[in-house]
C-alpha cells in the first residue's frame, strides 16, 4: 500500500511510461476496432438520448481498472461505467488510498458518429490532490500527459498556455445544451455579453488540451463528475494556466463546487471568466 505522496512520485518516476502503455493498449484493443465500426447493439443509452455508451466505453474501463491497479498495488480506479453502475464508488475519492479517476471514451457522442473528437483520460489523485494526467485521442494519435511540478506535455513537446492576444473576444467553450438543465443554462448567461465568444464544447478533455495548448481561451463547465475534469485540470494548470469556481475558489475534483466553473489559459483570464459566471442566475 503507497503510504505517502512521496512514493507516489517515486511511482510516477518509474512508471509513467507503462500507464501511458496501458492506455495505448485500452484503445488499441477495445476501442479502436469499434471506431466507425460499431452495430446497433454496441450502443446503449444511459440517462437518455444524449447519454450514449459503447461497449468500448465498458471493454475499455474494465481493461484500464485492470492494467492501472495491477501497476499501483493498494490503489483504487473510479471510472465513469462503474460509477454509473454503484454511484457508492465514487466515493473512493474521499479516502486515503491513491485513485484512478478514468473515463474510457471522453466524447462518446463523437464516438458514435464516427468524429475522431474523442479521448481516453486517465488521472492519478490522492486525497483530492491530483498528482499526474494522461489525455490520449487515439483517432487522432495525440498523448498529452502532466505531472504535478513537473509540467505538461504534448507527444513530448512541453505545452505552455500563455496569455490570450489583447483586444479580441475570448473563446469559451460551454457545457453543451444538450446535457444542461435550464437552470445550469442560467448559471452561464453571464458569458453572453461583449468581449466573450462562447460556443458549446465537444469532448471535455480536448477542450481542456485546446486551453493548455493556447488554442481555446476557456472552458465553462456546468457539471463535477471527476473522470471528465481531473486529467485536463491538472494538464491546464501544468501549462500555466488557472481554475476557478464560481465562488472564486479553486475547483475540487471530490465536489461540492460552487457551479459553473471555468478553467481558463491563465489568471487574469480565469478571473475574468469566473467573475462573469458570478453574473449568471443558478
Amino acid at each position: 500500500m503507497i503510504e505517502n505522496n512521496e512514493t507516489i512520485e517515486e511511482f510516477l518516476a518509474q512508471h509513467s511510461v507503462d500507464v501511458e502503455e496501458a492506455v495505448r493498449k485500452a484503445a488499441a484493443a477495445e476501442i479502436m476496432p469499434r471506431f466507425r465500426q460499431l452495430a446497433e447493439h454496441e450502443v446503449d443509452q444511459k440517462a437518455g438520448p444524449h447519454d450514449l455508451v459503447t461497449d468500448a466505453d465498458r471493454l475499455a474501463e474494465q481493461y484500464l481498472t485492470e492494467a492501472l491497479g495491477a501497476l499501483l498495488p493498494g490503489s483504487v480506479v473510479v471510472g465513469e461505467e462503474a460509477v454509473h453502475a454503484d454511484p457508492a464508488s465514487y466515493d473512493a475519492l474521499q479516502g486515503d488510498a491513491p485513485v484512478w479517476i478514468v473515463d474510457p471514451v471522453d466524447g462518446t457522442r463523437q464516438f458514435v458518429h464516427g468524429d475522431d473528437g474523442f479521448c481516453t483520460l486517465v488521472a492519478l489523485a490522492r486525497r483530492g490532490v491530483l498528482l499526474a494526467s494522461w489525455t490520449y485521442a487515439p483517432a487522432r494519435d495525440q498523448l498529452a500527459t502532466a505531472v504535478r511540478g513537473r509540467g505538461a506535455f504534448l507527444d513530448g513537446e512541453r505545452l505552455r498556455s500563455g496569455a490570450p492576444e489583447p483586444g479580441r473576444d475570448l473563446e469559451v467553450a460551454t457545457s453543451h445544451p444538450d446535457y444542461t438543465t435550464d437552470e445550469q443554462k442560467r448559471g452561464l448567461l453571464g458569458l453572453w455579453t461583449d468581449g466573450i465568444a462562447p460556443r458549446s464544447c465537444g469532448s471535455a478533455g480536448l477542450e481542456y488540451l485546446a486551453v493548455a495548448r493556447g488554442e481555446l481561451d476557456a472552458t465553462a463547465f456546468s457539471w463535477e463528475a471527476a473522470w471528465d475534469h481531473a486529467a485536463g485540470i491538472l494538464l491546464v494548470e501544468e501549462a500555466g494556466g488557472a481554475h476557478l469556481t464560481r465562488a472564486g475558489e479553486p475547483f475540487r475534483i471530490t465536489g461540492g463546487n460552487a457551479l459553473p466553473f471555468t478553467a481558463a489559459r491563465d489568471v487574469a483570464t480565469v478571473r475574468q471568466v469566473a467573475g462573469l459566471l458570478q453574473q449568471g442566475v443558478g
